[in-house]
Order: structure tokens, then C-alpha cells, then sequence
């Protein structure tokens, strides 16, 4: 039998907010346990929340970015159940009316083809706090630093048909949510979490089929192989004849399998009812209008841009452009320089990538600052430099030394450009080698790599490789 997948995600952004969404609290993260955590985040009697301005200004702008309709008049409601770290025994979040409403997106996917996805709704709500397992022995902990912490809840539509779909919508607004600094993305830290509904169903139908809800996935691996794991659990009951189970799952990387957490509860198990301590959020014309002068070029706009006016290929663009950091970077390096934006995008893809990902840097730690990196590249460019000499030069850069035409200097890595200089070596090489010069001459043209080597050792690597590959050439004729 043929089963369709069919994949909705919730996403769980915290808010990149000093303090907590209804209490001055902070909301740093590492701080001792339950040092951060005030009367109002504990629900202490007589205390009253107040709504955070910038959880508001936020929203708008995820609203903004998104196309979503943004509601003007949202309405926080308690969600009540019981868990140790939740001590007022309800959630304040958004039910009936969200401050976001429904919107569509466009994303890019792995083989370039590009698919939409509904935006059902993006709801403020604060976090509940932490139980801690395994500090003490048969007993659980309770950090409470997070209660209060300020999230905003992205809910899609069903539209994603396999874990690929899946992981790529998650990168979109991982992206996105860093691009207009609403959140930081720190996945460890838990800053951005992804609770993947999935369920499958016969080809064809229309009918969704009974979902399970994978919880709390804190990275883009573990998403992609929680969802398939899940796919084929599913599909292996039901053509066993069995049912599937509405629940909560989660995921156990160390086994690469979900296992059951808790029933799924419906909304109605929460009593939802509208917070008598916090009146309606209403918005206005004048406050949205301001957020929207706040926000910045959005990734998908970059990366056209990057394509057109940069002359940058799609694939390099859409790889530049995920991350905003290494979006500015890439700008950074072209200042003031006149090379080729492309010869900046390869460097960057290419020598940058593979030594932050050897040494497992990231780009706010990386050594190289951009306008070194712009000035190797120059130098590469106008020929003072091959790019292997100019690998020689990033690696005194990435080790600390500082001033490209510094470290050219000190090192004697300036390229051979003198016609006589190379002409002598090559001169050299040929007469020290006769029998494979008459091979050549005899038709063997795959010897020209040989020359090309023992100039290249002579000059010690520094002869210009086009001026010595068409001279050569030139002199092997005779």
C-alpha cells in the first residue's frame, strides 16, 4: 500500500527579550537555578502580570516578515494543568484569539524547487520552568529561571510531506527569527525547539490520519530522523492492522526511536478561559507602522539580490544568505574592493566553511576578519598571489598574524609574474629531463602535469600558474 505523509510543525521561539514576558525577571541564560524567578512567575497571591512592550513589537515583526495577518486585538487566556514546574497550575498563552493570524511562506528546498507552506497562526505564551533528573539521586530538581520566559508559538499548516519538507520549513524560520532579531536560534540553550505532528494516510485520501506529536526537538538532525522513524512506526501498525495512538512522543537520539510520553490532550482538557488579570492586547495603526520602519532586508529579498546584482549563483546565495551573520560577512568582505563578488563567495564557502567546520568555530569567534579575508582575495585577484599561496596566507590569518601584504612580505609568498624568471625555469626543467620531453614530443601530452610540477618545484610554488601553463605549453612545442 502506498501512505502519504503528511507533517505539521510547531515552533517554539523564545523571544530575545532582557526580561520575561509578564515580570521584570531576567531571562539570561546560565544563571543559577531558580535565581531568576520572581512572585509574578510563580503566580504568588496578589500579584498581577503585565504584558512586555517588546514581546508585542516582536510578533508584529514576525508578522511583518511573514505577511501574516496581525491581530489588533489579541486576548491572553490561562491554560491550565498540572506539572511540578508550572506552580500556578496554568500557562498563560493564546487560544481563541492569537496575535498572529494565517499567512503563507515560500521555501526553498534541498534540490531547488521551491514549496508553500500555511501559516496557521503565532501566539504569545510564556515557558514553564525545568525539571532537573539527574542532579539528585531519587529525587527530580525544579529550576524555575525559565517560568515567564517569553515565546512565540509558529503553528503550520499540515503542508509538508516528508521529514526533508519538514527540515527545511524549520531552517527557513530558524533564519528568519535570527534575521529580524526576534530570537537568538540557540538551539542547545533552547531557545528554538520544534514539535513535529505527524501522521500519514493512503494515497490519494483526503481524510488526515490520527497524528502523533513529536516534542520538544532541539536540532535539525534529530527533527529529520525523529519524523522518519516515526513515518515507518506508523505505517508498520497500521498495515499490521493496528491503530495509531493520538499522543505526545518523544525522541531518544541515543536510540534513534520515539517513545511514548503522555495521551494527547484536546484543547477543551485545558479549560481554556481568557486571564481575568490581563485585559485584551489591542494594536494600533501607529504601532505596527513603527515596527515596520524597524525591519530589516528579509533573507529571501537578500538572496535575490545576492543573484542579481551580484551576479552570485543561486545555490551560493541561498548558502550565504541562511545565516544572516555570514550574509553581513560576505557584504563585508566586498567593501571597498573591486574583485568579483563570486570570487568572495567561493572563498567563503569553500577555505572559510571547511576550517570553521574542522575546528567547530562559529562565525562570531571566527579569527579572519572580513576585511583581511578582502584583502587576501584582492591579492589573489591582481595576481601577487596563486590560491594556493593565498591557502598559505589564510592559515597565518586564522592562526592570529594580522596584515595580508605583512605576512606575504615575511613569508616570501609573493607570486612569480617575471616572464624571464619563469622562462628560465622552465629552460631548466626541460634540459634536465630529456626522455620525457621526447615522450611528450611523441605524443604522451599527459607528461605536461609532470613539467608543470618540477617548474612549480623550482620556483617553490610560487610561479604564476597561467603565465607557466601557456609558456610551458609554448616551449614543449619547441
Amino acid at each position: 500500500m502506498t501512505w502519504e505523509t503528511v507533517i505539521g510543525l510547531e515552533i517554539h521561539a523564545q523571544l530575545a527579550t532582557r526580561s520575561k514576558i509578564f515580570s521584570t525577571s531576567s531571562t539570561a541564560f546560565g544563571a543559577e537555578p531558580n535565581t531568576q524567578a520572581n512572585a509574578v512567575d510563580l503566580g504568588l497571591p496578589g500579584v498581577l502580570p503585565v504584558v512586555n512592550k517588546d514581546v508585542v513589537r516582536m510578533a508584529v515583526k514576525f508578522a511583518l516578515a511573514t505577511g501574516a495577518a496581525i491581530g489588533k486585538r489579541s486576548v491572553f487566556a490561562r491554560k491550565n494543568y498540572f506539572y511540578p514546574d508550572l506552580p500556578k497550575g496554568y500557562q498563560i498563552s493564546q487560544m481563541a484569539f492569537p496575535i498572529v493570524g494565517e499567512g503563507v511562506i515560500n521555501i526553498t528546498l534541498p534540490d531547488g524547487n521551491e514549496k508553500r507552506v500555511g501559516l496557521t497562526r503565532a501566539h504569545l505564551e510564556e515557558d514553564a520552568g525545568k525539571s532537573v533528573h539527574d542532579l539528585f539521586e531519587g529525587s527530580t530538581g525544579i529550576d524555575l529561571n525559565r517560568a515567564g520566559t517569553p515565546l512565540l508559538e509558529i503553528v503550520s499548516e499540515p503542508d509538508m510531506r516528508s521529514a526533508t519538507e519538514a527540515v527545511a520549513y524549520a531552517r527557513y524560520m530558524h533564519s528568519l527569527v535570527r534575521y529580524i532579531d526576534i530570537c537568538d536560534g540557540n538551539m542547545q540553550e533552547g531557545s528554538f525547539r520544534c514539535d513535529a505532528n505527524v501522521s500519514i494516510r493512503k494515497k490519494g485520501s483526503e481524510t488526515l490520519g490520527t497524528r502523533t506529536e513529536v516534542k520538544n526537538v532541539n536540532s535539525f538532525r534529530f527533527l529529520e530522523r525523529a519524523i522518519d522513524f516515526e513515518v515507518e512506526r506508523q505505517i508498520e501498525i497500521l498495515e499490521d492492522g493496528g491503530t495509531i495512538v493520538q499522543e505526545t512522543r518523544l525522541y531518544d537520539a541515543d536510540r534513534d526511536e520515539t517513545r511514548s510520553m503522555r495521551s494527547k490532550e484536546e484543547a477543551n482538557d485545558y479549560r481554556y478561559f481568557p486571564d481575568p488579570d490581563l485585559p485584551p492586547l489591542v494594536i494600533d495603526d501607529a504601532f505596527i507602522e513603527a515596527v515596520a520602519k524597524t525591519m530589516p532586508e528579509l533573507p529571501n529579498v537578500r538572496r535575490t539580490r545576492f543573484i542579481d546584482s551580484l551576479k552570485i549563483a543561486p545555490d551560493d546565495a541561498h548558502a550565504l544568505c541562511a545565516d544572516k551573520q555570514m550574509a553581513n560577512y560576505f557584504e563585508a568582505v566586498l567593501e571597498g574592493q573591486n574583485f568579483a563578488p563570486k570570487l568572495a563567495s567561493n572563498w567563503i564557502l569553500g577555505e572559510v566553511f571547511a576550517r570553521m567546520n574542522k575546528d567547530d568555530v562559529e562565525l562570531v569567534n571566527m579569527p579572519v576578519p572580513a576585511t583581511e579575508l578582502g584583502d587576501l582575495i584582492k591579492r589573489v585577484d591582481d595576481g601577487t598571489l596563486s590560491s594556493k599561496l593565498g591557502k598559505q596566507v589564510f592559515d597565518a590569518l586564522w592562526s592570529g598574524d594580522t596584515g595580508v601584504d605583512a605576512i606575504i612580505e615575511s613569508k616570501g609568498l609573493k607570486q612569480i609574474s617575471d616572464t624571464g624568471a619563469i622562462e628560465g625555469m622552465i629552460d631548466e626543467v626541460i634540459a634536465a629531463n630529456p626522455s620525457q620531453l621526447a615522450e611528450y614530443r611523441a605524443g604522451k601530452e599527459k607528461l605536461l602535469a609532470f613539467f608543470v610540477g618540477q617548474v612549480m618545484k623550482a620556483s617553490k610554488g610560487k610561479a604564476n600558474p597561467a603565465q607557466l601553463n601557456q609558456m610551458l605549453k609554448e616551449k614543449l612545442k619547441g
